[in-house]
C-alpha cells in the first residue's frame, strides 16, 4: 500500500467521548448484538430444519438473517473491544477490511430485500405461475447474484480507499471504518473516490429500492382490486413484515446519505448509523417471527419437541 509512508493506524473515537458512558454503551451494544445473533440464528435454524418453511419466501428470509448477523458482526465486536480497551486503535489493513465487509453485507441486504419484494409481487400478482417463475434454480441464482454484485461493488470501493495516503490526524470520528470519515482524514487527492461514490456508489441502493417500489406499487394495486375485505387483509399480511423491514432499513439510509451536504454532522451520523447497523438487524428476526404464523408455529413445534 502507498500508506507505508503515512499513517498505518487509526484511533476510533466511538460514540461517546465521556468515560462514564462507556460501561452503559458496552452493556447496551453487547445485549443488542446477543439478541441479533440469537434471533437471526433461530430464523436460520428454523428455515433449515422445518420442512414447512422450505419455500422461496423463507429461503430468502434465511439468507436475510444470515446477512444481518454478518453485517453486525463486521462492526460490533471490534467496537466492544475498543470500548473496554484503553488503546482504541485499528490498523489500516483492518480498517480497509472492515470497510469491505460493511459495504458487502450492506449492499447484499439491499439486494436480498429487493428479491424478497419481487417474490411477494409474483406470489400476489401471479399466484398461478409462482412455482414456475420462482423456482429453486431461480432462487439460488438470485441470491448468488446478490452476493457477487455486492462483493464486486465493495471490492472496488475498498481498493480505491486503500490507495489513499493518510497522515497527520488519525482519529476516526465514528465507531467503525465508514467511507466518509476515512475520506476526511486522507492527505492525498480524493476526487476520484468521490466521483466513484457519486456515480456508481448509489446504484446498489437505488436499483434495489426501485425494484422494491415498483413491486409494492403493483402489489397494492392488485390488493385494492380484491373484492372481499378478508382477501385484501390476507394478501397484505403476507408482505407486512417485509414492508416494515424495508421502511426501517431504507428510511435510515435515506436520512443518512440523502441530505444536503450543509446538514452533515458526524455526531448525528454516528447515531443514525447505529440504527441501520445494529438496531435494524436486531429487530428484523423479531418483526418476522412476531407477525408470521408459520415462523411462530415452527418455534412452538421446536419447543414442544425439546420438552
Amino acid at each position: 500500500m502507498p500508506n507505508s509512508f503515512g499513517t498505518t493506524e487509526f484511533i476510533m473515537l466511538g460514540l461517546s467521548d465521556f468515560q462514564e458512558q462507556q460501561i452503559l454503551l458496552f452493556v447496551s451494544f453487547f445485549v443488542m448484538y446477543f439478541l441479533n445473533v440469537l434471533g437471526n440464528m433461530t430464523i436460520i435454524l428454523l428455515v433449515r430444519f422445518d420442512n414447512n418453511l422450505h419455500t422461496p419466501m423463507y429461503f430468502f428470509l434465511g439468507n436475510l438473517s444470515f446477512v444481518d448477523m454478518c453485517y453486525t458482526s463486521a462492526i460490533v465486536p471490534k467496537m466492544l473491544a475498543n470500548i473496554v480497551s484503553e488503546k482504541k486503535t485499528i490498523s489500516l489493513v483492518d480498517c480497509i477490511l472492515q470497510l469491505y465487509f460493511f459495504l458487502c453485507f450492506a449492499c447484499t441486504e439491499c439486494f436480498i430485500l429487493a428479491v424478497m419484494a419481487y417474490d411477494r409481487y409474483v406470489a400476489i400478482c401471479n399466484p398461478l405461475h409462482y412455482t414456475v417463475i420462482i423456482s429453486t434454480r431461480v432462487c439460488v441464482i438470485l441470491v448468488i447474484s446478490s452476493w457477487l454484485t455486492a462483493s464486486l461493488h465493495s471490492l472496488l470501493h475498498s481498493l480505491m480507499a486503500s490507495r489513499l495516503i493518510f497522515c497527520g490526524n488519525n482519529k476516526i470520528q465514528h465507531f467503525f471504518c465508514d467511507m466518509a470519515p476515512l475520506l476526511r482524514l486522507a492527505c492525498s487527492d480524493t476526487s476520484l473516490n468521490k466521483l466513484l461514490i457519486y456515480t456508481e456508489g448509489g446504484l446498489p441502493v437505488l436499483i434495489p429500492f426501485t425494484i422494491v417500489l415498483i413491486s409494492y406499487v403493483r402489489i397494492i394495486s392488485a390488493i385494492l382490486r380484491v373484492s372481499s375485505t378478508d382477501g385484501r387483509s390476507k394478501a397484505f399480511s403476507t408482505c407486512t413484515s417485509h414492508l416494515i423491514v424495508v421502511i426501517l432499513f431504507y428510511g435510515t439510509i435515506a436520512f443518512m446519505y440523502m441530505r444536503p451536504s450543509s446538514s452533515f454532522s458526524l455526531n448525528y451520523d454516528r447515531i443514525v448509523s447505529v440504527v441501520y447497523t445494529v438496531v435494524a438487524p436486531m429487530l428484523n428476526p423479531f418483526i418476522y417471527s412476531l407477525r408470521n404464523k408459520d415462523v411462530k408455529g415452527s418455534m412452538k413445534k421446536l419447543f414442544i419437541k425439546r420438552k
